[in-house]
């Protein structure tokens, strides 16, 4: 039995063995489904392997590209919201053990909702981001990759909503500027267009990738990897963050600096087109 909120209840059908939520012994993936179609579909199935296998849990024998594609488009179609669509697959270590686990066997979690936008657009509303600074990143693999252990993500987006802010950067514990709450930075300087380096701490993201790469096509453009020091920022001509959902979203005030969206304008003309000939 258990006491829940002041109540004796019987533990049937909590979440009290539960490692995702005791430990945070999970790792998911957030998932963007156009026309019953995910959305780099092999981006995200290779980066949910490669989590897996960090933090040491044994795939599924059936958890093949085709397998993960499957369950996430019965489900949207299920709920008639295949046309547009966000889901996340979680994956977590089964029951069993404290710290150390019983099994490294892993059962898994679809969640999905619907979405008005099936192309990606350019929102040139206000967007105000400033530094978090409460907590830091650190420059290591487990950073790199989604887990259920956001905490630093859930106490920045509270500071950002007491600040009236939209977003904030977060920082690694060399002081150097890594991703924002729910995507990762670029920054547009010149012709110089930069994001931090994966080893700084920052996600490994799928439209990072794809941004990365509509970039190094743009002429006259130079795409770099490369440290961000808060101080950089007031340089820039645009910041912009990405995700998979969003796609780019032009910030367009930090501190007293206002920015441009005009290259962050060209790259979203870009992406759609790459996703309508695929």
């Amino acid at each position: 039995m258990i006491n829940f909120n002041g109540n004796i209840a019987h533990e049937e059908n909590t979440l009290t063995q539960n490692r995702a939520f005791l430990y945070g012994d999970g790792v998911f993936e957030t998932l963007k489904i156009v026309n019953s179609r995910v959305l780099f579909l092999e981006d995200h199935y290779f980066r949910l392997m490669a989590s897996m296998r960090v933090v040491r849990m044994e795939i599924p024998m059936d958890f093949t590209m085709e397998y993960f594609e499957e369950q996430v488009l019965n489900l949207v179609n299920e709920m008639g919201i295949a046309a547009s669509a966000r889901a996340r697959i979680t994956v977590f270590r089964n029951d069993g053990g404290l710290y150390l686990p019983k099994t490294n066997l892993v059962s898994y979690l679809i969640h999905a909702t619907p979405l008005e936008s099936i192309t990606y657009s350019l929102n040139k509303a206000s967007y105000e981001v400033d530094l978090y600074k409460d907590f830091y990143l650190t420059k290591q693999l487990l950073s790199s990759i989604k887990t259920t252990n956001k905490l630093i993500n859930v106490t920045a987006s509270i500071f950002a909503h007491e600040n009236a802010l939209d977003n904030c950067i977060l920082l690694n514990d060399a002081k150097n500027v890594v991703e924002v709450l729910q995507g990762n930075l670029f920054m547009l300087t010149g012709k110089k267009l930069i994001t931090p380096p994966v080893s700084e701490g920052c996600l490994n993201g799928v439209m990072r990738k794809q941004i990365l790469a509509l970039a190094k096509k743009i002429e006259g453009i130079e795409v770099l990897e490369e440290i961000i020091s808060p101080f950089d920022l007031q340089k820039a001509d645009e910041l912009f963050l990405t995700n998979v959902i969003v796609g780019i979203q032009s910030i367009t005030k930090y501190r007293k600096k206002e920015f441009a969206n005009d290259f962050a304008h060209v790259l979203v003309q870009k992406l759609n087109e790459s996703i309508s000939e695929n």
